[in-house]
C-alpha cells in the first residue's frame, strides 16, 4: 500500500471530516435542547460541569448553547472558514484546559468520564483539522468588527434590562447594585443553565429565562454579524452592461427574459471566454440568478462553474428563478434540482386570431373598449420626446398603487432610460386624449418584445389592458414583432388540470390551496388573464441545490420581487445615466397582468 494517500481518497477522507464535524454540532444542539427541557438531564450534565467531571465540547444543557451549537452547525455546514477557526479555537483551548486541570488534579484525572469528554472533544477537533480545505468560504472584512459592536451594545442594552428585572423581583435582602448587575452581566454573557447559585440574588425562575433568551438573542446576533456572507453589491457597471448587451445582440432571441439581465441592481459573472454570463444578485446569503444565461449556449457551462464557484467562495445558497427548460436542463448538468414554477403566455403574432368562440369574449372586450373612444399609440421609447417621456413617467409614478415597486426575475427596474431607447411604450388615450394606461415591453432579440410594465388609471374603464395587448397584436408588423412575452403564470398547470374531470384528490386540494391564497396574491386571475389570448405556454422552473434551501430561497425570491420588503426610501422610476444600485427590495413593476400591485 502506497504511504501517500491518494488526491480522490483524500479528498473523500476530507469531507467525510467535516461532515462529522457538523454532525458532532447537531449532535450537541439536540442534547443542549434536551437539558433545557428535562430537569434530571440537565442537572446532570450541570453537576459534571461545576464539578470534578467535563463534559464534551460546547455541552452545557441548555437553550443558549443549543443556539449556539445550532447556528455554527448551519454556519459550519455552509463551509465558512470563519466558522472553522471558531471552532478550532474554542474547542483546542478546551482540550488545553481540561488536560491541564487533569495534570495537577488526580481526583479529576481518576474519572473515567473525563478522558471519555476529553475523548470525544479531541476527536471533533481533529474531524475539523483532516476537514480544513472543505471550510474555505468567505466572510465580509467588516464581519468582526460588527460582532464586537453587537456584543458589547447588546451586552450592555441585556445587562440593564436584566439588571433591572433583578432589581425588581430579588427577595433576597443584603444585595447591593453591583451584585444584581454583575448576576445580570454573568448570565447574559455566559452560558450558564437557569437557576444557577448567586450569592444575594433570590429571583423568581421567569426572570431567569428571560435573561437567557436575551442572552440567546445576543449571542445569535454576534454569530451572524461574525459569519455573515458579503453582500455581492458589486453591481452591474457599465462595462458589464456593454459587454451584455453586445451578448444579447447576438443571441437575445434565446430567452425572453434575457433584457432583464440589464438591471442594474445586478451582478454579471461572465465564462472564461466572455461568450456567456449568468446575472444574479445576492439576497439573504443567497445567489439569486434569474432567466437563462445570456450568451452562447455552447460557453453556457463555463459561465455556470463561475457563477457556482463563486457561490461556494462566498457561502452563498445558489438558486436560479424562472430558467426555461433548455437552461434548466444545463443548470441540472451542474448538480442543481428543478422544480417547475409555472409557465410563461407566448403569443406568436402570425398565429394570433380574434375568430372563433373560444376569443368571443376578447373579441367583445376589444369592440367595447374601441367604440368607448379609446385609442392605442405604440412606438419606441427613443422616438419620445424627452418632455413627453418626464410626463408619462410621472402618470406611471402616480398610478402605481402602493410605496413599493415589484419585479426582479422578469421586470427591468426603470422606465425612460436613455440605454433602452428600443423597448416600445403603448399609450391608451380615451375619448378625450386623457391617458389612461400604459404598458412597456423590452426587447427579445430582434424579433420580439416582453412584457416589463403595467399602469391604468383605477378610474379608467376596465378591459383596458386586453384592448392594449390586441392593439400591439394587430400593430406588431409594423415594428418587426412576431413574438410577444405577456406574463408568468405561476402553478399554471394546476389550474389547469386541477379543474378537469378525473384530477385526483391531492391535485384538486392543491388547486383549491392556490385559489384560497389568489384573493391575496393574484395566482389564479394571473392565469386567467393570460389564457384569455390562447399562448403558447413555455414552462419556467427553479433550480436550486439542497431541498432544505428551499425556504431560505423562498424568502429571498420574494425580498427580490418585492413581497417582503425593508425600509428605504428608493428613487424609482428616475432615469440615470449612471448605473446606480437600487434597494434589495425595491425595482421593477410586475410581471402581473392585473396592475403591479
Amino acid at each position: 500500500m502506497s504511504s501517500e494517500t491518494p488526491p480522490i481518497s483524500r479528498q473523500k477522507w476530507q469531507r467525510r471530516a467535516a461532515l462529522a464535524a457538523v454532525w458532532y454540532l447537531r449532535i450537541a444542539t439536540a442534547l443542549n435542547l434536551l437539558g433545557g427541557v428535562s430537569a434530571p438531564f440537565r442537572r446532570q450534565v450541570t453537576r459534571h460541569n461545576t464539578g470534578d467531571l467535563f463534559t464534551p465540547y460546547l455541552l452545557t444543557a441548555g437553550f443558549t448553547s443549543a443556539a449556539v451549537a445550532w447556528f455554527m452547525a448551519i454556519m459550519m455546514r455552509r463551509g465558512k472558514r470563519a466558522a472553522w477557526i471558531f471552532n478550532v479555537v474554542l474547542s483546542g483551548a478546551y482540550i488545553l484546559l481540561v488536560a491541564l486541570v487533569m495534570a495537577v488534579a488526580p481526583e479529576v484525572r481518576e474519572h473515567g468520564f473525563n478522558w471519555i469528554s476529553t475523548g470525544i472533544s479531541a476527536v471533533f477537533l481533529l474531524c475539523l483539522i483532516v476537514g480544513r480545505r472543505e471550510f474555505h468560504a468567505k466572510g465580509d472584512r467588516s464581519n468582526p468588527l460588527l460582532a464586537l459592536a453587537a456584543l458589547v451594545g447588546g451586552g450592555a442594552l441585556g445587562m440593564l434590562i436584566g439588571t433591572a428585572l433583578v432589581t425588581i423581583t430579588n427577595t433576597a435582602a443584603g444585595s447591593t447594585l453591583w451584585d444584581r448587575m454583575n448576576y445580570a452581566l454573568m448570565r447574559v454573557y455566559t452560558l450558564a443553565p437557569a437557576g444557577s447559585e448567586h450569592v444575594g440574588v433570590e429571583i423568581p425562575h421567569w426572570v431567569d429565562i428571560a435573561i437567557n433568551v436575551m442572552s440567546v438573542i445576543l449571542f445569535l446576533l454576534v454569530l451572524y454579524a461574525l459569519f455573515r456572507s458579503p453582500k455581492g453589491k458589486e453591481y452591474l457597471g457599465a462595462e458589464d452592461e456593454n459587454r451584455l448587451r453586445e451578448l444579447l445582440d447576438r443571441h437575445g432571441e434565446r430567452d425572453s427574459l434575457g433584457y432583464f439581465a440589464l438591471r442594474r441592481d445586478k451582478s454579471v459573472v461572465f465564462s472564461p471566454s466572455g461568450k456567456a454570463a449568468v446575472a444574479y444578485r445576492v439576497v439573504g446569503g443567497v445567489s439569486l440568478a434569474s432567466g437563462d444565461p445570456i450568451g452562447d449556449v455552447e460557453a453556457w457551462p463555463g459561465a455556470i462553474e463561475c457563477w457556482l464557484e463563486q457561490a461556494e467562495v462566498h457561502a452563498w445558497t445558489p438558486a436560479v428563478m424562472g430558467a426555461s427548460e433548455e437552461g434548466g436542463t444545463v443548470y441540472a448538468r451542474h448538480g442543481l434540482n428543478a422544480l417547475e414554477l409555472g409557465d410563461e403566455a407566448i403569443v406568436e403574432v402570425d398565429e394570433f386570431t380574434l375568430d372563433g368562440r373560444a376569443m368571443r369574449g376578447v373579441r367583445q372586450a376589444h369592440k367595447r373598449v374601441g367604440r368607448a373612444g379609446y385609442t392605442v399609440r405604440v412606438r419606441r421609447h427613443g422616438d419620445i420626446p424627452e418632455a413627453e417621456m418626464d410626463s408619462l413617467l410621472s402618470l406611471a409614478d402616480h398610478w402605481r398603487d402602493g410605496e413599493t415597486e415589484r419585479g426582479f426575475s422578469m421586470a427591468l427596474g426603470r422606465l425612460g432610460d436613455p440605454d433602452d431607447g428600443q423597448c416600445v411604450m403603448l399609450e391608451c388615450h380615451d375619448g378625450e386624449e386623457e391617458l389612461r394606461a400604459l404598458l412597456s415591453f423590452v426587447p427579445w432579440g430582434r424579433e420580439g418584445l416582453s412584457l416589463d410594465l403595467m399602469r391604468r388609471d383605477r378610474e379608467s374603464d376596465n378591459g383596458l389592458m386586453e384592448f392594449m395587448v390586441i392593439e400591439l397584436i394587430q400593430q406588431a408588423e409594423k415594428l418587426g414583432v412576431k413574438r410577444i412575452s405577456l406574463n408568468f403564470a405561476m402553478f399554471r398547470a394546476v389550474f389547469e388540470r386541477g379543474g378537469k374531470l378525473g384530477a385526483g384528490p391531492i391535485l384538486r386540494l392543491w388547486r383549491e390551496v392556490l385559489i384560497f391564497f389568489s384573493r391575496w396574491w393574484q395566482i389564479e386571475s394571473l392565469y386567467r388573464a393570460n389564457a384569455k389570448y390562447r399562448p403558447i405556454w413555455e414552462p419556467r422552473y427553479l433550480l436550486f441545490e439542497r431541498t432544505s434551501d428551499l425556504p431560505r430561497i423562498g424568502v429571498a425570491s420574494a425580498r427580490a420581487e418585492g413581497f417582503i420588503t425593508a425600509p428605504s426610501l428608493p428613487a424609482l422610476f428616475k432615469r440615470r445615466h449612471t448605473p446606480l444600485p437600487l434597494p434589495p427590495a425595491e425595482g421593477a413593476a410586475s410581471v402581473a397582468g392585473p396592475p403591479s400591485e
